[in-house]
C-alpha cells in the first residue's frame, strides 16, 4: 500500500513516496577538484553501447533512456556549493531579480508532480527514472534556498504544495513547462556569462543545476516518445489531445502573465515569464529578439550535444523559434565576425 502523501511545504521524501526508489549517494562533503570535474563530464556526456537505431517505444529505448538518466547523475551536495562574495552592485542586481519566489515555488510544485506520476508508472525502470527526476527537483529547491540565505534574499511565504489529482496531466504540464523555461534559460545563462555583469564564480556555481535541467527535459522528451509509441491508436489519439491541451494551457498562462504585467506592473506576475522576457536583466548591452533566439538555439544544441543522438530531444519550441526567425529582420552589426550568430541545424524532433 502506498504511503499517504503530505501537503506540508517542508516534507518531501521521494523514497517514501515512490515504491522501490532509492536515492543515489551524494559526493563527499569536501570533494577534490578532480572528482568535481569527473562528475561534471559524466553528467554531460553519455553514449549508448547499443548498435543500430533505437526505436521509440521499444524495450531498448526505455532501457537506454533510464540508463542514461542514472549514469549521468551528478552527486553534488547543495549544502557545500560555494556562493562567492559579491560586490554591492552585483549583490543588488542579484537580489533585485524578480525570479526567486517563483523559482522556489516552481521546484516545489515540480517535485510533487513528478513523484505523483512516478507512483503510477508500472514499469520499474521508468518509475525509478522519473522518481529520480523528482528527487533532483527537490535538490534544486535546496540549492535555491541555500542561495537566498547566502545573499539575504527575502522570499514571500511559500504556498502549500499538494499532490495533483490527475498525475499524468500534472506530469505533462510540468514537463512541457520545463521544456519552455529551460530553452530560454540556456540562452539567458549564456548572455549573463558573456555580459560580465555576474561573476564567473557565481555562474559556475549554478552550472550543475542548469545542465541538470537539460537532463530532465531529455528524459521527459523520451518518456513522451516511449509512452506515445506503446499506446493503441485510440488511446494515442486521446494522449495527443492531452498534449495539445497542455500546450494551450501553457501558452494561455504565459500570455496572461504578460498581459497582467503590462497593464498593472505586477512584479509577481512577471516572474513566470522571466525566462522569456529577462534578457535586459542579465546584460547591459542591447540585444535583439532575433539575437537572443539564436543564442537560445545554439545553447540548446550545445547542452544536448554530449548525449547519444539517437535519443529524442524536445523539438516543438526550437522548431517554432526557427520558423519565427525566418520572418525576423537580420540586424547589421559591427562586431569582428559580422552578421548574426549562426543558427544550429534542426535536430531530431520529438515533443
Amino acid at each position: 500500500m502506498l504511503a499517504p502523501q503530505p501537503s506540508a511545504n517542508d516534507v518531501f521524501d521521494a523514497e517514501r513516496m515512490v515504491p522501490g526508489f532509492v536515492a543515489p549517494p551524494l559526493a563527499l562533503l569536501e570533494p577534490q577538484q578532480s572528482q568535481l570535474e569527473a562528475a561534471d563530464h559524466q553528467m554531460r556526456s553519455w553514449q549508448s553501447e547499443v548498435v543500430g537505431p533505437i526505436e521509440p517505444g521499444s524495450e531498448v529505448h526505455k532501457r537506454e533512456v533510464c540508463r542514461m538518466f542514472r549514469e549521468t547523475f551528478n552527486p553534488y551536495r547543495p549544502a557545500v556549493l560555494k556562493w562567492p562574495q559579491l560586490d554591492p552592485a552585483t549583490l543588488h542586481r542579484i537580489v533585485s531579480l524578480p525570479i526567486w519566489d517563483i523559482a522556489v515555488h516552481t521546484e516545489g510544485k515540480a517535485r510533487l508532480r513528478m513523484a505523483a506520476y512516478a507512483r503510477t508508472v508500472e514499469d520499474s525502470r521508468m518509475r525509478d527514472a522519473i522518481a529520480l527526476n523528482a528527487w533532483e527537483e527537490n535538490r534544486h529547491k535546496e540549492v535555491l534556498e541555500h542561495m537566498v540565505r547566502a545573499y539575504g534574499i527575502k522570499l514571500a511565504p511559500e504556498p502549500v504544495y499538494r499532490f495533483p489529482k490527475k498525475p499524468e496531466w500534472g506530469y505533462l504540464t510540468i514537463g512541457y513547462s520545463e521544456c519552455v523555461d529551460s530553452f530560454f534559460a540556456f540562452g539567458l545563462f549564456a548572455v549573463a556569462l558573456r555580459s560580465g555583469l555576474f561573476p564567473r564564480e557565481l555562474v559556475d556555481t549554478f552550472e550543475p543545476v542548469i545542465q541538470e535541467e537539460c537532463r530532465h527535459i531529455l528524459l521527459f522528451a523520451n518518456w513522451v516518445g516511449w509512452y506515445r509509441a506503446r499506446l493503441p491508436w485510440w488511446r494515442r489519439a486521446l494522449f495527443e489531445v492531452k498534449v495539445a491541451a497542455a500546450w494551450v494551457v501553457l501558452a494561455y498562462d504565459r500570455i496572461g502573465m504578460v498581459r497582467t504585467m503590462d497593464s498593472a506592473g505586477a512584479v509577481q506576475e512577471q516572474d513566470y515569464n522571466f525566462t522569456v522576457t529577462g534578457a535586459k536583466s542579465v546584460t547591459d548591452t542591447d540585444i535583439s529578439t532575433r539575437e537572443l533566439m539564436e543564442i537560445c538555439l545554439a545553447e540548446n544544441e550545445r547542452r544536448f550535444s554530449g548525449y547519444d543522438r539517437r535519443l529524442l530531444r524536445p523539438g516543438t519550441l526550437p522548431k517554432l523559434v526557427r520558423l519565427a526567425l525566418r520572418f525576423m529582420p537580420k540586424k547589421k552589426r559591427n562586431d569582428p565576425q559580422g552578421g548574426s550568430r549562426g543558427v544550429v541545424p534542426p535536430d531530431k524532433l520529438s515533443v
